[in-house]
């Protein structure tokens, strides 16, 4: 049996595993035991809720960070499920608020709202669809805020529907009605990420299918389940369960990118252009052989700590700072068309920043600039086993090194399709044809000067 028939026969086991509890329970009462023990409910609950706050936490950082659409989506999943069980555990008799109906109805409903989310995760949304979910993020958010505000609110007042404590038929009612959507919803998302499983093997992917059908199973143990009994027990442990396997499937990550796995297509690697720019010290080495340590850090810092804002603010993403160097990407989003131009005036703003901090450090070594826009491959690089980046390769990026390395000191130069996307607004100062390293052909180079509207030509005399 290969690795991944054998994956998938741990986790038919997995999920037929509660299945079979409830089965059993079910065909036979009497082992249904009573054990009603408040504070472990009340603790059982918040604990799940805790930890299902911060994967949403994580993986809703990580999604902002990468604008990936899954991952938001995935947190919001996880959100609800925090929420309204946060709210169930505020229905424990005896503790805090005690014995509540839209408290004691608040699990299911937040799973379905979980389950919802969960499914929507599972499809691989395309550019436009993404970049929708991802323009309507807060909206989703506080949408979200107003459901759980608003259920919390309804609950304490006691207003209709949820006016008067459930009667037993009625809380089988509401739950049975609520498993049914919720169990489609959830084995859906499950079995989405198990066809994203089969495309990229990876065990985080599979800890998330596998922790939505537990999910969905719980959601099954709910509408069946006796108060206080194993099998309503059963429904908590499994929620716990969930959350602690993708818990344990995320530590286990490298660290960065560590969401990786679940990003859509087209976050993990897709064609994308950009411009790239590359600012490096001149003569960093002889002035660091000069000076302690202590004073090349104070250096360093006091430059990136006015540099690195400054390319931010215009748009760039600054993808590395090696030693004395700064990388940085315009457009990796794809949500910039003027990235060109941004690219442009942070990289005038960078060496005017640097020239202030110079005027009082006269033997400070000093910036060279180098932007080149092109097509690029941005997306995850590195071992599938860990040590990975969201990065960005191709002929652009090597020339935009080659064109700082070949770039006046305190001075910006740029390669020909950058100076072409400027037009106008860029006041240039052509460059000799560039023989550089790798490049057969010799390539031509401009001197930006300064952008500013022109209507006469752009080309400094």
């Amino acid at each position: 049996m290969n690795a991944a028939a054998a994956t998938t026969a741990r986790l038919g086991v997995g999920v037929a595993a509660p299945l079979a509890l409830l089965a059993l329970v079910l065909v036979r009462p009497e082992i249904d035991h009573h054990w009603a023990h408040q504070p472990a409910h009340f603790w059982l609950v918040l604990g799940a809720a805790a930890i299902s706050v911060a994967i949403a936490s994580a993986v809703m950082t990580a999604a902002r960070r990468r604008r990936d659409a899954r991952l938001f989506l995935i947190s919001l999943a996880f959100v609800s499920a925090a929420s309204f069980l946060g709210l169930h555990a505020l229905a424990t008799p005896g503790v805090l608020v005690g014995s509540n109906a839209g408290f004691e109805l608040a699990t299911p409903v937040g799973l379905i709202v979980a389950a919802a989310f969960a499914a929507a995760s599972a499809l691989e949304l395309g550019a436009r669809g993404s970049t929708r979910v991802m323009s309507g993020a807060s909206w989703l958010i506080g949408a979200l805020a107003a459901l759980v505000l608003g259920w919390a609110a309804i609950s304490l007042m006691e207003v209709w529907p949820l006016s008067e404590p459930l009667l037993g038929e009625q809380l089988d009612g509401w739950q049975i009605s609520l498993a049914v959507v919720g169990v489609v919803l959830f084995f859906a998302a499950a079995a989405g990420y198990f066809r994203l499983y089969r495309r990229r093997r990876s065990t985080f992917v599979i800890a998330v299918a596998f922790a939505f059908a537990l999910l969905a199973e719980s959601m099954l143990v709910i509408a069946w389940a006796r108060n206080w009994r194993v099998s309503w027990w059963e429904w908590h442990v499994l929620m716990l369960a969930a959350f602690g396997v993708i818990a344990l499937a995320a530590r286990a990550e490298w660290h960065e990118e560590r969401f990786s796995p679940l990003y859509l297509d087209r976050t993990l690697s897709s064609a994308r252009d950009v411009s790239v720019l590359f600012a490096d010290l001149e003569a960093f080495t002889s002035y660091s052989e000069r000076r302690s340590p202590a004073e090349v850090a104070r250096m360093l810092n006091t430059y990136f700590d006015r540099l690195i804002p400054a390319v931010e603010q215009a748009g760039g993403d600054v993808h590395e700072v090696i030693g004395d160097a700064i990388m940085a990407v315009f457009n990796k989003d794809g949500d910039q068309p003027d990235h060109a131009v941004r690219a442009a005036r942070a990289a005038l703003l960078l060496q005017a920043n640097a020239d202030e901090l110079a005027r009082d450090h006269s033997d400070w070594p000093r910036f060279r600039v180098g932007i080149n826009t092109g097509p690029v491959q941005a997306g995850v690089v590195g071992a599938a086993t860990g040590h990975r980046k969201h990065g960005v390769v191709g002929d652009t990026v090597n020339l935009a090194a080659r064109f700082q390395a070949c770039c006046p000191t305190g001075s910006v130069v740029i390669g020909g399709e950058t100076a072409r996307r400027l037009g106008e607004q860029a006041v240039l100062q052509p460059m000799p044809e560039q023989f550089v390293k790798g490049k057969e052909a010799p390539v031509q180079a401009y001197v930006l000067r300064s952008l500013e509207p022109a209507a006469s030509s752009p080309i400094a005399r």
